[in-house]
């Protein structure tokens, strides 16, 4: 379609592809705005240059750790330059290749952003779109299914019986964290906010309980009560007042694992919290901030195993999608960071390629 729009055809070389792009022109203060980001039409060579592919995009991904990539603040990520395309994962179709490990047809994920096509330099992961939607790289079978993972079972170390509690559970790492959990033998409990959301998580995922910190009043008591036996594993997503009421509730040798903060992403400077580190070494508590690349050695047998549990059904997911195309990217991302997401928010940027087996 863009091609037919400059009367190019797709096996024409010198033709010229338009797409659209999400761009970053200005640092969010607090909150980011609609006017932080900017839509622009770009050209995109028909034909890649050797080593790279073209990809028409189906989704991307908008994600909560990109707030911190917006920042001019070194950070383990590089960071946003203003005038550069926003980052996000996507899942798309080859559609000119000039690598030899990549056909016309292909359906990838990479590391592209919040584009309607753009050029791999053929590190993309390939996706057998037969196992489950391929939606799924940018979900469970990809990123945030990893985090859930390695984040759990590498740096939790979660053993039967252990009650593991996270927060943000109905989000795209909380929800297979916790069912990893269960999977494992241990107690699974979530932190939502709103009543739908703990009903998904409880009923619909299989947790233990879900407390819902939004209508819990004494959050530290809700925990106590939904965690008689205390905690051995904390999955951080949130940090704040969640994560203070967590803490409380620590057993003796517990395990945080510290993913991500959500409640500190738009704040203009730090918020105190309380003081941990006596009580930590009275209760002999290990606690862990990590990255899933960390783990990059090992993503092959993790995603052989999330594959086999989800083909199974022993593991279940739920998609936020956002539909509307490119020019929704930023209303989607300014909404996950207020939580108004239910599950893990996608994008979709066009139609899938066709032929997809249907799920």
């Amino acid at each position: 379609g863009a091609w037919a729009r400059r009367g190019c055809s797709m096996s024409a070389d010198r033709c010229v592809l338009r797409s659209r792009e999400v761009r970053l022109v200005r640092r969010p203060v607090g909150m980011p705005d609609p006017d932080d980001f900017a839509l622009a039409e770009v050209e995109v060579p028909a034909q890649p240059a050797p080593g790279r592919v073209v990809v028409r995009n189906s989704w991307f991904s908008v994600d909560p750790y990109m707030r911190g990539r917006m920042r001019d603040v070194v950070s383990y990520a590089p960071v946003v330059q203003i005038g550069e395309v926003m980052p996000g994962g996507i899942v798309g179709e080859v559609v000119k290749s000039n690598h030899p490990n990549y056909a016309v047809g292909d359906i990838i994920e990479e590391r592209l952003g919040w584009q309607e096509y753009g050029v791999s330099s053929g590190t993309a992961r390939k996706i057998d779109p037969k196992l489950a939607p391929i939606s799924t790289a940018n979900g469970i079978l990809g990123m945030p299914g990893l985090t859930a993972y390695f984040g759990l079972l590498e740096v939790g170390q979660p053993k039967p019986g252990d009650t593991v509690v996270v927060s943000a559970a109905s989000g795209a790492v909380g929800q297979v964290v916790g069912q990893i959990a269960k999977l494992a033998g241990c107690g699974a409990v979530g932190i939502a906010g709103g009543p739908k959301k703990c009903a998904f998580v409880r009923d619909e995922l299989g947790f233990d309980a879900c407390v819902d910190y939004k209508a819990a009043g004494d959050l530290t008591a809700a925990l106590t009560a939904a965690c008689p036996d205390s905690i051995d594993v904390y999955f951080d997503n949130v940090g704040g007042p969640v994560t203070d009421a967590v803490f409380a509730n620590l057993n003796f040798w517990a395990r945080v694992a510290i993913c991500g903060s959500i409640s500190q992403y738009n704040a203009s400077e730090a918020e105190f919290g309380p003081r941990t580190p006596g009580f930590f070494v009275g209760r002999r508590v290990t606690t862990r901030g990590f990255i899933v690349s960390d783990f990059l050695t090992r993503f092959p047998f993790a995603m052989s195993r999330l594959g086999g549990w989800v083909r199974s059904g022993k593991l279940k997911y739920r998609e936020d999608i956002v539909d509307g195309g490119i020019a929704k990217a930023p209303e989607a991302f300014i909404g996950l960071l207020k939580g108004d997401n239910f599950g893990k928010r996608q994008v979709r940027v066009g139609p899938e390629p066709a032929g997809l087996p249907k799920f």
